[in-house]
């Protein structure tokens, strides 16, 4: 009985700290993934595609954060198509920007130079671009990028060996 008095005194305030710190946090809960189907049905293009290059395309400060956030677009050559218009050797562009380090999940999908993936992408108003579906919008590389470094200038191009890089 001793033991656990002693063990219910030293909780106690565990369990207060526990309980109410819990309510002191924000909310940082990330939206649920979208399933494989779900994915698909919203997707204009869902394809396996290999990132040929990676374009800072904009830099902007973010008012909570004070951080610089690159923004990018990507060139995909398209290898393979599950849905979509675009077809086997088609280079089709992605565009999306950072967050804030330190924010809640990963909802800025990022391309690599030289990595081969399966990804889920929709149209962007006008047709000319694509950005990705969901966070989860794209799968594990089939093949992994030659860097995961991508540039912070605007202007400034990495690119897949072989393929000139810009400033």
């Amino acid at each position: 009985m001793f033991l656990v008095s002693m063990f219910s005194m030293l909780m106690r305030p565990v369990l207060s700290l526990l309980v109410f710190g819990t309510l002191a946090l924000p909310a940082l809960a990330l939206p649920a993934p979208m399933s494989d189907d779900e994915l698909t049905e919203k997707s204009d293009l869902v394809a396996l595609v290999r990132v040929l290059s990676v374009t800072c395309t904009s830099a902007a400060k973010d008012p909570k954060t004070g951080q610089i956030l690159p923004g990018y677009l990507a060139k995909l050559q398209v290898l393979d198509v599950k849905k979509g218009d675009a077809k086997r050797g088609d280079d089709v562009l992605v565009t999306w920007r950072t967050v804030p380090k330190g924010a809640a999940g990963p909802w800025a999908v990022a391309y690599y130079p030289g990595e081969e993936v399966r990804t889920h992408l929709t149209k962007r108003s006008g047709g000319v671009t694509y950005a990705s579906t969901w966070w989860n919008a794209k799968g594990e590389p089939q093949k992994e990028p030659e860097t995961t470094d991508l540039p912070v200038q605007i202007g400034y191009t990495s690119g897949i060996r072989g393929r000139p890089s810009t400033p």
